[in-house]
């Protein structure tokens, strides 16, 4: 059965189901009163994560109501209706701080984690306006090219598909895709990110990852049910930040509630999740909280209901167990993991083929499992050690078998490799003074490896080994960060990480600093520079080639390098509407290039490499990201970003080319409005819409005469003339649409989200058709659907 008639049988299937709950939803909204529940939260110190005592937390637009923190930092608001409210902390000597956007519903307490900054003079020396955290990261030493992320966000903007991965494309610089959430930051290529997950590198964390892109795949394993707010780099992050030249995606796990049990069930098209939250011990404050999620497609098909052909079966699960102590600290156990499996099968009758890939069938399973203990213990108010010890475990396994016209099957691809690491981190983050604040750490992690990848050259011929290591190595990082309060109005960032690799003792120490300037209380001035690196992942370094034999030909490729310099100009235009401008440029060097060919790195989409590689290759990436974003107020929402830029590359021929990501151009115009119905106005329906353009894909001429050359037909390409090709323009719609009912402790949500209303084509290369002898794009527009309905309890 075709993927899109599974698609459709399975959309009509929730479909009815939601037509045959729906009444029983809205039954029973009469005669009721006004639903409240609490704000919960806690205070702390910016700079040192110290709760603050005593300080005030208001409801915005309500006068009267809000709370004092205790001793401890905590406090709690009692009796707010449901919808969005803005929240202020303010404390004597430190600045005010806004949380926006606030959504407050019938079946579950809001707890925020407010930072203050301490203010370096008294506060009526000087004008200071409360700063917002839609304006700033969580990371407090950061200056430019960062953005916070909300997971709410996630769940409430088109295309964001309760899928973090896919939200970060509405950002400035960052290129959207429908068929992968891969992220492509300033022309980069995906791969060139870091993941990470409460402090350590992780492996990707998305579902099919790597096998259509490198550093992509269809959705995100980690549950928007589970992840707390987030910080997303586009470019010269801060020094604690090591291992990646493009960006980090720096995601938290968000604690769950300590004082009662909270659950959540959601049905869609995209997978049946299940959550739940709560308190291990009342007595001690600790919580638990945990999402499994098993796709919608592969349990249908199990139960005998839709022959999905295996293609989309998957299962993914997150938790965090929170255990505060009274003088021990704060231990946590966390971890996240996902099961992938997929198969594809060959077209069996041969009187029906026409293309290469019908004449194979593949399968392949993925196994990714992250997970640590993670301490926190402050010495003072103004001292914290934190230490993690943690593990991350990949697994990749699959084959590919051709059959000729007889049916007769063949090997082509036959690949096992397993990754483990062993991660050891302390970071110790000291405030010294308000102007002056430092954090030192260094991380030891033990990579494990065993990997072996067969190829055939050509089909029906044997299969040759292309990739073979087994053993252990060690990636060792250590970094100083500091922020620097020059005055009330300049912070000065400046940092130094430092990280080696022991399998071939290549090293590199990279200076980073930014700073910014609060010229006036609307407008603001910043400049980062950082050197930045990034290893190959291991598979790379053990290439072997026919003229080598058993001898790994890359086993000594350095670091890739990158030099980024960012400017920012931030204006606050009005209390809901703010403008940030940021030009930047970036240098990158000892790029992993094939000597005299056009090949790079930095255009990788494969998830192996079969080549003797060379740090030869440079790359360059220049151009101006600008958001205007009006936040949400009076039940609307915009944010128009955009992108100029210029993509280039230097391959082993020494010549200048365009990227394959070289899109030139990313207009996004992202918008939403929320209505209160209901009697009591206290249900909420949403429409939101996303419009993208941008650049087309680009790829490189065809070469005939190699590709009727080639035994198999695979289609060449002519590399001297490396992605001078550009599809037009695409044009991309995403929508969502929902409707939250708020009913005493219990939520209802309906929603219908969609990507690429519009159908747009992406590009996966050119076939070859052995019935006509014509060489065509496959090119496919790939929409993806999702209804659900979530219950909160």
């Amino acid at each position: 059965m075709e993927k899109t008639e599974v698609i459709t049988r399975v959309s009509k299937l929730v479909i009815l189901f939601l037509f045959a709950v729906t009444p029983v939803m809205l039954n029973g909204q009469d005669n009721r009163k006004v639903l409240m529940r609490s704000i919960r939260g806690t205070v702390v110190d910016a700079a040192s994560g110290y709760p603050i005592a005593y300080a005030s937390v208001a409801l915005l637009g309500r006068p009267g109501t809000g709370a004092i923190t205790d001793s401890s930092g905590h406090f709690i608001i009692k009796n707010v209706p449901v919808g969005r409210h803005d929240i202020q902390a303010s404390f004597v000597g430190y600045e005010s701080a806004i949380f926006k956007e606030i959504l407050v519903t019938s079946s579950k307490e809001v707890f925020l984690n407010i930072p203050l900054k301490e203010a370096i003079r008294e506060l009526d020396e000087v004008t200071v306006r409360p700063s917002l955290n839609k304006e700033q990261p969580l990371n407090k030493m950061a200056t430019t090219g960062a953005r916070m992320l909300s997971v709410e966000e996630a769940s409430r903007y088109a295309g964001g598909m309760d899928d973090p991965a896919r939200l970060v494309s509405s950002f400035a610089g960052v290129s959207p895709a429908m068929s992968t959430n891969g992220i492509s930051i300033h022309g980069n290529a995906p791969h060139l990110l870091q993941w990470r997950l409460e402090d350590v590198e992780i492996p990707n964390p998305n579902h099919f990852a790597d096998l259509s892109i490198l550093g992509g795949g269809i959705l995100s394993g980690l549950s928007s049910h589970v992840l707390g707010n987030s910080d997303f780099f586009s470019g010269a992050f801060p020094a604690e930040f090591s291992n990646a030249v493009s960006g980090v995606f720096d995601m938290k796990l968000r604690n769950g509630n300590n004082r009662r049990v909270e659950n959540t069930i959601q049905i869609g098209l995209l997978g049946m999740d299940f959550a739940s939250e709560g308190p291990l011990t009342k007595k001690h404050n600790s919580s638990y909280i945990f999402n499994y999620r098993y796709s919608t497609t592969g349990i249908l098909e199990k139960a005998g209901i839709v022959d999905f052909g295996g293609i989309l079966d998957y299962q993914d699960l997150n938790f965090k167990f929170n255990i505060p102590t009274r003088k021990a600290g704060t231990f946590s156990v966390w971890g996240t993991g996902l099961l992938d499996k997929s198969e594809s099968e060959f077209e069996k009758n041969p009187e029906e083929w026409e293309y290469l890939g019908e004449q194979m069938e593949s399968e392949t399973s993925q196994y990714m499992v992250a997970g640590g203990i993670s301490h926190s213990y402050f010495f003072n108010d103004n001292t914290r050690l934190k230490t993690i010890v943690a593990a991350t475990y990949f697994r990749h396994k699959g084959f590919v078998d051709f059959y000729d016209f007889d049916l007769n099957k063949y090997p082509n691809l036959d690949l096992v490799r397993n990754n483990t690491n062993l991660i050891f981190s302390a970071i110790l983050n000291r405030k010294f003074s308000a102007k002056f604040t430092n954090k030192t750490g260094f991380t030891f992690t033990k990579m494990y490896y065993d990997m072996e990848m067969n190829l055939c050259p050509y089909t029906m011929q044997p299969l040759e080994l292309i990739s073979k290591g087994d053993g252990n190595t060690n990636l060792i990082s250590g970094y100083t960060s500091s922020s620097i309060g020059l005055s009330d109005r300049v912070t000065l960032s400046v940092g130094l990480n430092a990280q080696v690799l022991t399998l071939n003792n290549h090293w590199t120490v990279e200076p980073r600093a930014g700073i910014k300037w609060q010229a006036t209380p609307k407008a603001s001035f910043a400049l980062a520079y950082g050197l930045h690196s990034r290893m190959e992942k291991m598979d790379v370094y053990f290439v072997r080639t026919r003229s080598t034999g058993t001898e790994p030909v890359n086993k000594d490729l350095d670091f890739s390098k990158a030099h980024h310099v960012m400017l920012s100009y931030g204006c606050r235009l009005s209390d809901n509407l703010n403008l940030k401008i940021e030009p930047y440029f970036q240098h990158l060097f000892d790029i992993p290039v094939i000597a005299d060919s056009s090949y790079s790195v930095l255009n990788r989409v494969d998830f192996y490499v079969e080549e003797a590689l060379k740090n030869k290759g440079k790359g360059r990436n220049f151009g101006v990201d600008v958001t205007l974003e009006r936040y949400l107020n009076d039940g609307v929402y915009y944010m128009i970003s955009g992108s100029l830029f210029s993509s280039k590359y230097k391959g082993g021929d020494g010549k200048w080319r365009n990227t394959k990501y070289n899109r030139q151009f990313i207009i996004n115009c992202l918008s939403g409005k929320e209505w209160m119905l209901g009697q009591d106005k206290q249900n909420i329906l949403g429409i939101n819409l996303k419009m993208t353009m941008q650049g087309g894909d680009r790829y490189s001429p065809v070469d005939r005469v190699a590709t009727l050359d080639d035994p198999d037909k695979v289609v060449q390409h002519d590399e001297t003339k490396a992605f001078t090709k550009q599809f037009s323009p695409m044009f991309i719609v995403n929508y969502t649409i929902s409707y939250k009912i708020n009913k005493k402790k219990v939520s209802h949500e309906f929603a219908l989200k969609g990507l690429n209303a519009t159908g747009c084509k992406e590009y996966y290369g050119h076939e070859y058709n052995f019935n006509t002898g014509e060489i065509k794009p496959l090119r496919s527009a790939t929409a993806l659907p999702n209804i659900s309905y979530k219950l909160e309890f």
